[in-house]
């Protein structure tokens, strides 16, 4: 049924009704909008990162319907960009991270609770798929930082059961620039049992090279740009592109001037190398929206996506590599995640292990 759903045209918002779009002259050898918008409408964007919670925790009062000045990706947004799922990212307190993400989480649960014309929390790709045939847009909650289970797996099956999604490798003892402790694969093991979608950005090469060989389902970067066209430290070589693109995994390329550029013919860049190093199914996009970090120019918000759209259907993007981008490799990540769950769990029962075992 999901396969079958993700074909399925999301429905206009009641009460609206379908009008016609009035004909634009575009000028000779200029990118057509108008193509753009129709190709988002039957294959909408699934952001891989935006960082909406932390920014509404900041926020005394919100209105993601009306329209939010304060933050770059409400519902009006959203819906002029054709954005039909995002994974909400979570932030933590290094001090009290198990807390914090809890707090993100239930912070997560209310904000969708307030909007469900709007939003629908998705724990799988069946429910994003039936969001965007209902109209709404989906959210995945994660990625998390590996700070969030604080060095335990039984808190991590009980922020999956909350519905955590992703979680990030880097940062802590078991997922260092050493690469990956015994503790940490067996992180890694339980992830794939769970079916939860294994994070790289900013792991170490040793970290990553480790996860992708222990790893049974697709590994993700949810905001990674391509190292040979930008150095920033969470961009990645061509070596681990195509070791990603090998293992059918994915890399969510961001719309940010730190990790891909000034302009929005720069992300368009980074997605073109991606699509040359890892194969036009492990490329995607991520808004970074609400992270705090400046966007390239022509994508300071959510509504910018149709514009980069054009922008590849300039540079001879066929529809299939776009569909691919914007909905159907995250699509087939999640549901690869899901997969290999299923299999994992006839295999083993939930790991008892403890960062006890990485010592001699």
């Amino acid at each position: 049924m999901a396969d079958l759903q993700d074909e399925l045209h999301a429905p206009a918002e009641a009460g609206v009704v379908d009008t016609p779009a009035q004909a634009v002259d575009v000028p000779p050898g200029a990118p057509d909008p108008a193509a753009a918008r129709d190709l988002l409408a039957r294959h909408p964007v699934a952001d891989g990162y935006c960082g909406l919670p932390e920014t509404l925790r900041t926020l005394p009062w919100h209105d993601l319907e009306l329209g939010e000045s304060a933050v770059e990706t409400d519902l009006p947004r959203l819906r002029a960009g054709s954005t039909g799922a995002l994974l909400w990212a979570l932030h933590v307190d290094p001090e009290h991270p198990v807390t914090t993400a809890l707090e993100q989480i239930d912070l997560v649960n209310n904000v969708v609770a307030r909007y469900p014309d709007g939003l629908r929390l998705a724990r799988s790709a069946s429910e994003t798929a039936d969001a965007r045939a209902h109209g709404r847009v989906a959210v995945v909650i994660g990625p998390a930082p590996a700070t969030a289970i604080g060095d335990s797996l039984g808190t991590l099956r009980a922020l999956h059961a909350l519905g955590l999604r992703a979680l990030t490798l880097s940062g802590t003892a078991w997922a260092s620039d050493a690469g990956l402790s015994r503790f940490g694969e067996e992180v890694v093991r339980e992830m794939n049992r769970l079916g939860m979608l294994v994070d790289l950005t900013g792991a170490s090469p040793a970290t990553a090279v480790r996860a992708l060989a222990v790893s049974k389902a697709p590994a993700v970067l949810t905001r990674s740009g391509a190292h040979a066209l930008n150095s920033h430290p969470d961009n990645v070589g061509d070596d681990l592109l195509a070791a990603l693109g090998a293992g059918k995994g994915l890399c969510l390329v961001p719309c940010s001037v730190a990790r891909t550029g000034l302009a929005l013919r720069d992300v368009a860049d980074h997605l073109d190398h991606v699509r040359r190093v890892a194969g036009p199914e492990s490329v995607g996009l991520s808004g970074m929206y609400d992270t705090g970090d400046p966007h390239p120019e022509g994508l300071a918000d959510a509504s910018g996506y149709p514009a980069l759209i054009s922008e590849l259907l300039d540079r001879g993007w066929p529809e299939a590599d776009i569909a691919l981008l914007t909905w159907g490799n995250v699509q087939r990540a999640l549901r690869g995640a899901e997969f290999t769950a299923r299999a994992a769990r006839q295999r083993r029962g939930p790991s008892t292990a403890t960062p006890d075992r990485d010592r001699p």
